[in-house]
């Protein structure tokens, strides 16, 4: 038994006879909260990104050819708990493998819980928009940089316009048009190019103030999509934060070539990504890992910025496939598939 096991049985025994006081989260009668100010993270779920859910594909593709696929490529998540008791706070620190972490990390103390969780679905839907510019990308398909919605009152520049380029330099990603916004003042004139019902034409647009301080906008909300007819639709409710990225990537790419790049094998993994294919860090990889161990997986997509904490933890049985960004990954799987080893984590 480990002495972390024995403190624990021995610290029990006093209090058996209050458990059920103890494992209370505030005084009945009262609003006082007695939950500790920590949450438990653990292994959660994972979703094969080439499966489905609720009777649709998680990544689903339409209005361009697609290809069969095979196996998995496994999203990972971290489940957390919060709003606990001292004694159920105890259990799970002694009984699993969770992580305690002060609550704080959780939900700032200047947000509150459904801001927060505002928060991960933005960067959830972000991770979508960024897997498909990157899928996009890698494969050379076009993209397209169109008008979501128009400022309140203006006429000069319409939903569903196409922007091009503006003052004469080419736009390949929001990104772009940003920048270049940035360097203006308000009240300034920007023009763009845009394509409008087929055509191209330039049109002046004011530069405005944003809402919340003095940063250059023009009001109007963009998204990047294939340029080519191709729609790609993501189904995957009540998941939040942006570290799917790599996998829908994945997924996408798998759907859109002929190679079959899993060979019906079970690859799960975890990462960020952008607009050009590059792959960042997470939090909880360890968990994710566990989660992915517990799924079936054998090899594990793992960022390299965290390949030092992933190889800290019980890796046994998964190869820890070490990714900077998205052609690593498409390599490391291209390995597998030729019964060769990809570069890890260990190397």
């Amino acid at each position: 038994m480990s002495l972390r096991n024995k403190t624990i049985i021995l610290g029990a025994i006093p209090v058996v006879a209050s458990a059920v006081a103890l494992s209370l989260t505030e005084i009945p009668g009262t609003s006082i909260d007695l939950s500790v100010p920590y949450a438990a993270e653990g292994p959660g779920p994972t979703f094969n990104t080439l499966g489905t859910t609720g009777g649709k594909s998680v990544v689903d593709i339409s209005g361009t050819k697609t290809y069969p696929t095979s196996g998995h490529l496994n999203m990972t998540t971290v489940s957390v708990r919060h709003g606990m008791s001292l004694p159920q706070a105890i259990t799970r620190w002694a009984t699993t493998n969770d992580t305690l972490v002060p609550i704080e990390q959780i939900f700032p103390s200047n947000q509150s819980p459904e801001e927060v969780n505002k928060e991960n679905q933005a960067a959830f839907a972000s991770s979508e928009n960024n897997a498909t510019s990157a899928a996009m990308k890698y494969l050379h398909r076009p993209m397209a940089v169109t008008v979501m919605s128009q400022p309140e009152g203006s006429d000069q520049i319409h939903k569903g316009d196409i922007i091009e380029g503006i003052d004469g330099k080419e736009i390949d990603q929001p990104q772009d048009l940003v920048k270049v916004v940035r360097d203006h003042k308000v009240g300034d004139q920007v023009t763009l190019q845009v394509q409008r019902d087929g055509k191209s034409e330039d049109v002046s647009v004011p530069v405005r103030q944003g809402e919340s301080d003095d940063t250059p906008i023009l009001g109007i909300t963009i998204k990047q999509e294939p340029a080519d007819g191709t729609t790609i639709d993501y189904h995957l409710d009540d998941i939040g934060g942006p570290s799917a990225g790599l996998m829908f990537t994945l997924a996408v790419v798998d759907k859109l070539t002929p190679d079959n790049l899993t060979d019906g094998k079970f690859i799960a993994g975890t990462g960020t990504i952008d607009a050009n294919g590059d792959v960042g860090p997470i939090g909880g990889v360890s968990h994710k890992i566990d989660a992915a161990k517990k799924a079936g997986a054998t090899m594990f997509m793992t960022p390299s910025d965290n390949c030092t904490e992933a190889l800290s933890g019980d890796h046994d049985g998964v190869v820890l496939a070490k990714v900077n960004n998205l052609s690593d990954a498409v390599a490391a799987l291209k390995e597998v598939k030729a019964g060769k080893k990809p570069k890890s984590c260990s190397e």
